[in-house]
């Protein structure tokens, strides 16, 4: 498999050479908009206002179940735009479903997309739905989100400052672990044992990350406080921070010994053969802070239950991202996300 067919986002080359200078017309109000490693834009409403926005896919995976996947959908797009510190409001829906799913199908979906967005204040005020021939599961369409907030407290991935401490919340492969335990479980039953398919099953519901951006961010955003937020999705934790840092003009250092690593995850990633470091990690977040008020907003995530470690320190571009060693082992990503290999090659091999 060719690099350009491979599974997962495109190149970030291609997204340089094609996508980003090609953005229709150009408009004043448009604060920030599209770039690498950014999850949001904002757009200037007047005043002290901003409209905040993001998109996502929305997923039906079979071997997740309806219900799952809806809950799951809505809260990646959720993740994405909280990030800028603003809690999601608004949300646009677009399914283009295959002929062959049925409607009761479709409703528990809906049913299951409307409840987990009423749960996060989320009204869904309009979109597309359809049936249409060439399109397939797992992807059936796109949210997304908009929320309108205060100019002055709304943070984006491009805000990081030289010296801002690095905090990791949750700790890496968050959702590869819940993931796998949940499509694969007798598999995971089989190598692991009951309890701990279990237990790593429930990962699948840390996969939601509003509340806890939304915690970091009230100790302040800004000199404040938080400076920048970056949710940690496809390439995992360190993917999430050289985006992070590319978005910011900075390198980063990486102390690999402070980012958390659970022994579900271990377990889940040595059975399936991932790289933790590099895998699917959403519902868990990296943030720059002002390093004076890093402790105070790990005191406040881990008062509302959410585990944070300092992880790094934005440092100069020039001397890019790299783990804090002897070495200074600099950080190359890999061609795509080491799940996408192991979720197929089970696939292949038929474990359930």
């Amino acid at each position: 498999m060719t690099a350009e067919n491979n599974p997962g986002k495109i190149s970030a080359s291609f997204m340089a050479q094609v996508i980003y200078p090609n953005l229709g017309a150009k408009r004043r109000e448009i604060l920030v908009g599209p770039a690498s490693g950014l999850d949001t834009c904002v757009i200037d409403l007047g005043g002290d206002q901003v409209l905040v926005a993001s998109t996502d896919p929305l997923s039906l995976i079979p071997q997740l179940g309806v219900e799952d996947s809806a809950w799951m959908s809505v809260n990646l797009l959720a993740n994405d735009l909280s990030t800028s510190g603003v809690a999601p409001q608004y949300m646009m829906v677009d399914l283009s479903l295959p002929p062959a799913l049925s409607n009761e199908t479709l409703a528990t979906y809906w049913k299951a997309l409307s409840q987990e967005c009423a749960s996060l204040g989320i009204s869904i005020i309009g979109g597309n739905t359809g049936k249409f021939d060439g399109c397939d599961l797992t992807i059936i369409g796109s949210g997304t989100t908009l929320a309108v907030g205060d100019k002055h407290r709304v943070v984006v991935s491009s805000g990081a400052r030289l010296g801002d401490s690095v905090i990791l919340t949750k700790g890496a492969a968050i959702s590869t672990t819940g993931l796998m335990a949940k499509i694969f479980p007798n598999k995971v039953r089989e190598k692991l044992g009951s309890e701990e398919q279990r237990s790593a099953a429930e990962y699948f519901k840390k996969i939601s990350a509003t509340k806890d951006a939304m915690l970091a961010t009230t100790i302040g955003t800004g000199l404040a406080g938080v400076s920048a937020i970056h949710d940690v999705a496809e390439g995992g934790v360190y993917s999430s921070m050289m985006e992070l840092a590319s978005a910011s003009s900075l390198g980063v250092e990486i102390d690999e010994t402070e980012v958390l690593l659970s022994e579900e995850t271990r377990a889940i990633c040595n059975l399936f053969e991932i790289d933790p470091f590099w895998s699917l990690g959403e519902g868990a977040l990296v943030i720059a802070c002002n390093p004076r008020r890093a402790n105070a907003v790990i005191d406040n995530l881990q008062q509302g239950g959410v585990k944070a470690s300092i992880v790094g320190t934005m440092v100069e571009k020039h001397e890019g991202v790299f783990l804090k060693n002897d070495l200074k082992t600099s950080l190359n990503r890999p061609v795509s996300d080491p799940y996408w290999n192991a979720y197929y090659s089970a696939v292949a091999k038929k474990w359930n």
